[in-house]
């Protein structure tokens, strides 16, 4: 339900903001709540590793090209174009596992094709390749975290909890973000406004900070193939807050279906 609303902030109270800088700025603030949360005692040097490549990914690489396929989509595109994440979820999970489950394959592909059926505002127009490929990227990462983040933390030592290794993740996230700020961020033109610090302080204390640690423990209470299809619901999510909020017009025959 949060996420719902992030689309429009990000291209509506941040157009302009170097994407680099958004992405580690958004890390930083969730680094910061959680940092003080941080027990790393008991935990082995291989399962630290692996929850900071979890974030690196999840968190790092995914809003790097995430944010910057924003300036080449249009906001309902890239939520369009996230709809693949589910399918991605489930053929990573296999990989891992080295099976396949094609009951999870199959109610993904479900979960895909409605997704589209309530997102689609007809084709998109114009150069979109670009932004397409990054937001697959960006998808790919946040599947892989993920479900790398669930195996991980089933090799935890008992009485470890979340909160007490969710900063890892963040600092992992923090740290990719922060590497290419430096590369690529003009920062002697760097300007915020006030819209811009506290749209910067809502996404990365509650989009990003809350609502990522609230995901990956409801990812760990679920089976995959669920895991897989709630990546979707921010779509009609998205739609349904548009209706009821801020009084827009939709289909709302694709909307049911």
């Amino acid at each position: 339900l949060v996420w719902a609303f992030s689309f429009g902030l990000i291209k509506g109270n941040l157009a302009g903001v170097d994407s680099n800088f958004v992405s580690a700025a958004r890390m930083l603030i969730s680094l910061i709540i959680f940092l003080p949360l941080i027990r790393l005692r008991g935990l082995n040097n291989k399962l630290k590793l692996r929850l900071f490549v979890a974030g690196s990914l999840q968190f790092g690489v995914m809003y790097i090209t995430y944010i910057y396929a924003f300036r080449f989509l249009k906001a309902y595109e890239v939520a369009l174009f996230t709809v693949f994440t589910p399918l991605y979820v489930t053929l990573i999970n296999n990989a891992l596992q080295k099976r396949i489950s094609w009951l999870n394959i199959i109610t993904t592909i479900m979960a895909v094709a409605g997704t589209a059926i309530v997102s689609l505002k007809g084709l998109p127009q114009g150069d979109i390749v670009q932004g397409f490929l990054l937001v697959q990227i960006s998808n790919l990462c946040f599947a892989f975290g993920q479900v790398y983040y669930k195996e991980s933390m089933q090799h935890a030592p008992s009485g470890i909890s979340d909160q007490q290794v969710f900063g890892l993740l963040y600092l992992g996230g923090f740290v990719i973000t922060l590497l290419a700020a430096g590369i690529f961020t003009n920062w002697q033109s760097l300007t915020l406004s006030r819209t811009h610090i506290l749209t910067l302080l809502y996404l990365g204390a509650i989009a990003s900070g809350v609502c990522f640690f609230l995901w990956n423990i409801g990812g760990r209470k679920v089976d995959t193939g669920t895991l897989a299809i709630f990546n979707d619901l921010k779509v009609p999510l998205a739609v349904t807050v548009s209706l009821v909020f801020f009084k827009e017009q939709a289909n709302l025959i694709n909307l049911l279906i």
